[in-house]
């Protein structure tokens, strides 16, 4: 049984402690509410490229050889990730050396050394894998499926920047952007794992964590700007590139994360586009061939969301329009007719089940409690999701779906040899 300790430092720092009583194995993962949509035109890719640098050397851990000696000399691994909202910063080691990697985080996040020099070669492999990226069409679309979503609005930047910003970039850039959001009081610190394996105590963990971060300094912090949504009509990107497999994301405008209907639109989700007994994947893969993936997904922010459906097909005009007609009929049959509650039974199993498999990682623990409390400054609990996620109705997913799914929300992102988007631009709008 996971029993959760949470407290709050005097410097604002949240901290939660999770026991999962199982392997002495920790995550120890740092979240700062850092990310895309904090930036602005000129400094676009900021938060990502200071992701890197975090792991280039620290006031007491000089360069990057060092802190990987480090860490991987305990049998560790470590990394980050930055999103549009929040960055974060983990390391998974035996619980034994939690004083070592609390210890290495706090100094990589508190006194990075932002060196000139590591600073001008970065640019270059930032750049580099702003290029690979553009060879992953199946991940580029996501990028532009939110470009257009949100135009000349942060929400919309691409995470990684752009070269001309990226390129642009001095200390000063760093260290302006840190003042900004880098503080104790917008960020939350996360381990979890076997804790209390052996000798070891909550109160040991405790000590060890206000040691190393009771000197960060607490500071007012910025907000990012809000997104006001407006759109009538359905909208279509399309971007051309020879390829073996056209891409694309086709998707409706929902609500934020605040919003308690979320839970529901888990459950739409899946009866569209979660495993291989959904809607989708039975139609579009197993009934006609037309791709090889097809998924449906949610995405949430603090003002807006949305949930769509990504799927790679052939690249041929015909092909594509006829995936993106047959997943927008299926939207629009339980917009009309609803779900059997035999389908609904299995939706709600399904997301029950994936949730309850993905607390096997500490990594994906620390990760669902970090983003709540980060978000939402609650804790998460499991068992009240869970009873959540078996009380929504059929009526409820049908209501939603009338709701969500119409032509006034619907926008469509397609990567693929095509260069004209009319043809596409009509079948969208039916």
């Amino acid at each position: 049984m996971i029993k959760t300790h949470f407290y709050t430092m005097q410097n604002g720092l949240r901290v939660l402690l999770i026991d999962t009583q199982a392997f002495p194995s920790l995550t120890t993962l740092l979240f700062v509410k850092a990310g895309s949509r904090y930036e602005t035109t000129k400094n676009n890719g900021i938060a990502h490229f200071f992701e890197h640098m975090a792991f280039k050397g620290s006031k007491k851990y000089p360069d990057a050889q060092t802190l990987a000696t480090i860490i991987e000399g305990l049998g560790g691994v470590f990394n980050a990730f930055t999103s549009v909202d929040h960055t974060a910063y983990y390391v998974k080691a035996p619980a034994e050396d939690a004083q070592t990697v609390v210890d290495v985080i706090g100094d990589m996040i508190q006194h990075s050394r932002l060196d000139p020099k590591e600073v001008e070669k970065e640019k270059g492999v930032i750049i580099q894998e702003m290029n690979m990226y553009e060879d992953m069409p199946q991940r580029r679309v996501y990028e532009i499926f939110e470009s257009l979503l949100y135009p000349d609005h942060p929400l919309g930047f691409d995470i990684i920047g752009t070269k001309e910003t990226v390129s642009s970039f001095t200390r000063a850039t760093f260290t302006d952007y840190i003042d900004q959001l880098y503080h104790p009081n917008n960020a939350v610190l996360v381990l979890a794992g076997g804790l209390t394996q052996g000798k070891r105590t909550m109160q040991y963990y405790e000590d060890i964590i206000n040691k190393r971060f009771k000197s960060w300094k607490r500071q007012e912090v910025s907000y990012p700007l809000p997104i006001h949504e407006e759109q009538a009509k359905p909208d279509l990107a399309v971007q051309f590139k020879k390829s073996e497999q056209a891409h694309f994301i086709l998707g409706f405008r929902t609500f934020s994360r605040f919003d308690e209907r979320k839970y529901v639109l888990i459950i739409l989700a899946a009866i569209l586009g979660a495993g291989m007994s959904s809607r989708l994947f039975r139609e579009v893969r197993e009934k006609r061939g037309l791709c090889y993936s097809i998924h449906t997904f949610t995405e949430y922010f603090d003002d807006a969301g949305y949930m769509a459906t990504y799927a790679g097909v052939e690249p041929r005009e015909s092909r594509v329009k006829d995936a993106m007609k047959i997943i927008l009929q299926e939207h629009t049959k339980i917009a009309k007719k609803g779900v059997p509650a035999q389908e609904l039974k299995t939706a709600r199993e399904l997301v029950k089940g994936r949730l309850i498999l993905s607390l096997e990682d500490t990594l994906n623990v620390a990760s669902l409690a970090g983003r709540k409390m980060l978000f939402e400054s609650k804790m998460l609990d499991v068992e009240e999701h869970i009873r959540r996620i078996e009380a929504i109705t059929a009526d409820e997913v049908a209501h939603l779906a009338q709701e969500i799914i119409t032509p006034a929300t619907l926008n469509c992102a397609l990567i693929g040899p095509f260069k004209n988007k009319k043809t596409f631009e009509k079948m969208l709008l039916g």
